[in-house]
Formats: structure tokens, sequence, C-alpha cells
């Protein structure tokens, strides 16, 4: 979901009313759950509001709280809120205010009627975007930020989604390792020295890679490393039975292994899979690859989801195919 069309949900109290809706009434949609108040003032029917993922409906909460803003306040969009503006995964993170900078708050983050968290943070000129029309900071400043607040595992899917976007092209398969660079050399110039979460932040960027996939794949990764596996190689190309290259997640050197990740969109949505196969077909198709590749390399092979994206459920998992960390 981009602005807009998180816009295009919005309906004011004058939109309402001019649909025949009276002030009791709308409180009486609410109370139905038929329509959800974003902030006062501010609503979008259940329908557009119930199936979106926690980011859609933050980003919708954002622009809501962006276009009522007074004209000519200096407020910016920062934290986990221009993270939704950049399209960045929050991987599991609090999204329950909407994040604002200005110069004019008075230096306390507070839970406002309107949900919002007001910051005086300094944000300079040249660290300032727009994005549709609302003012954020700029990625890297946004990537920086996050870093100091998020923990490692949750930082990492913020940075390879970061390197994803400005050095991937996942359609051809490439990866600009002097542009993802260029962006890790932007965000640690952002990383204020001796500022609190600042080591972890530099550590977390330094295993920042673009070709993860998906935030899945870097917590997976995170988790691996955790577990005592060496770093994996990433999207690794194991030549195919009819000259094409079939591409593995994690390529676990030091354990002789395969890994990957499955989120469950692979598979249930039309547009990964291909408009013309279905689930059985993809699945079969799945099968023949991963016998391909078992039995060309001679490698073990694990696959894991989202409900394994956790320490003892990794290693238990991973065990399950015969793959354990060597040290």
């Amino acid at each position: 979901m981009r602005v807009d069309e998180a816009r295009s949900h919005l309906l004011t109290r004058d939109h309402l009313i001019l649909a025949g809706l009276s002030d009791r009434g709308i409180e009486r949609e609410i109370g139905a759950k038929t329509l959800i108040r974003v902030r006062p003032g501010r609503y979008v029917a259940s329908e557009h509001w119930t199936p979106a993922f926690a980011e859609e409906r933050h980003l919708i909460a954002v622009t809501a709280t962006a276009d009522s803003l007074h004209p000519g306040r200096d407020a910016v969009a920062v934290l986990t809120s221009a993270a939704v503006l950049h399209g960045l995964p929050l991987w599991k993170c609090r999204l329950d205010r909407v994040h604002l900078a200005s110069s004019t708050c008075n230096g306390q983050t507070q839970r406002e009627m309107d949900a919002t968290a007001r910051h005086r943070i300094t944000v300079s000129a040249e660290d300032i975007v727009r994005i549709d029309g609302i003012r954020c900071s700029s990625l890297p400043r946004t990537v920086a930020d996050l870093l100091r607040h998020l923990d490692a595992t949750r930082g990492l899917a913020v940075v390879d989604a970061a390197m994803r976007a400005v050095a991937g092209n996942p359609r051809h398969r490439a990866y600009d390792p002097d542009r993802a660079d260029s962006l890790r050399a932007a965000i640690a110039e952002r990383l204020p020295a001796g500022a609190r979460g600042v080591k972890r932040a530099r550590m977390v960027l330094a295993l920042g890679d673009g070709r993860s996939a998906s935030a899945g794949e870097s917590v997976s990764r995170m988790l691996l490393v955790q577990l005592g596996f060496a770093a994996p190689r990433l999207q690794v190309a194991i030549p195919g039975p009819f000259g094409n290259d079939y591409f593995v997640d994690f390529g676990l050197d030091d354990a002789n292994a395969w890994g990957e990740y499955d989120g469950t969109v692979k598979y249930t949505d039309p547009a990964m899979r291909g408009a013309d196969e279905g689930l059985a077909e993809v699945l079969l198709h799945e099968k023949q690859r991963e016998d391909w590749i078992r039995g060309t390399t001679q490698r073990h092979y694990g696959r894991w989801g989202t409900e394994h994206l956790q320490l003892a459920a990794l290693r238990s998992r991973l065990a399950s195919f015969h793959i354990h960390p060597p040290r």
C-alpha cells in the first residue's frame, strides 16, 4: 500500500455527514465496528482496515495525521512512521502511535487522544523529504534512527529492506553492492557518536545485505548467526537441469547444508506463484527443485516458516533436517 491508496480509504466527518450519517450515526457505526476512527475526524471503513497488515494500518494513520496538520507546521514523520512511508518492514514492532518531530514540541513523548507521539528531534533540511506530499525523514536518517531504537533482529530487517530498495533488481536477480555500500555509509554518518544504541546499530549495519528477499529472510539470518552458524551466503545460484539456475535462500556452508525460508505468500498469492499456476503445480515444482538440489549437491536441505522464527523453534526445525550449528 502506498500513500495515495491509504488516502483513498480515509473518510472525514464531512464525508460521512454528506453520506447521510449523523454524529450519533457515526458513533453507532464505530460501536458496530463497521467504521474505524483512525484519529479525531478521520475514519476508515472496516472492510479496508481489517484485512490490512500492521504496516498498512500504520500508513493509514500516518496519512490521516499528516493530512490533518495545520498548514505551516514544521512537523516531520520520523522513526516507524517514516519507515512505512519509505515502504520498510517493521517486524513485530509497536505501531500504536504516529511519530512526529518538530521544533515546537515540548520535548516530551506523549500519548494523546490522537495517539501521536511528538518528539523534539532535530532533522536537518537535507534529511527531510516529501513522499506523496508528506514530510518525513530521509531513508538513511530513518534507518539510522530505527537502528538505535530496535533490537538487532528487527533492525536487520529494516537495513536489508533499505539496501534491497536501493541496490536490488529482483526482476533480473541483480544486486549492486556499490550502491548498497553508499547507503551503508550514509546511514553510518547519521549515527551520532556515543549515543545510546549506536554500538549495536553499527554491528547490525555491517551485517546488512539487500540480497535478503524479505523480512522473514532477514530475521532468519540473524537467528542463524545467533544459533552459531557462520554468516550464510544469500540467494545462492545452483545450476538446474535445463541450463537454468535454481536459487536457494541460504548457503549454510559450515554445516554443509542449504536453508529456505518459506513465507505463506509464496504459495497463497497468485501474483507470487504465477497467474497460470495453481497451488498443486507450485508444490510439485518446489519438490522437483528441492530433489534436484539435494541430489546434485549432496547437502542437507532444510525449510522453515514464520512459525519457526524463534531461536528454540528454528534450532529444533533444523535438527529435524539433520542440520546443526557447528559451534
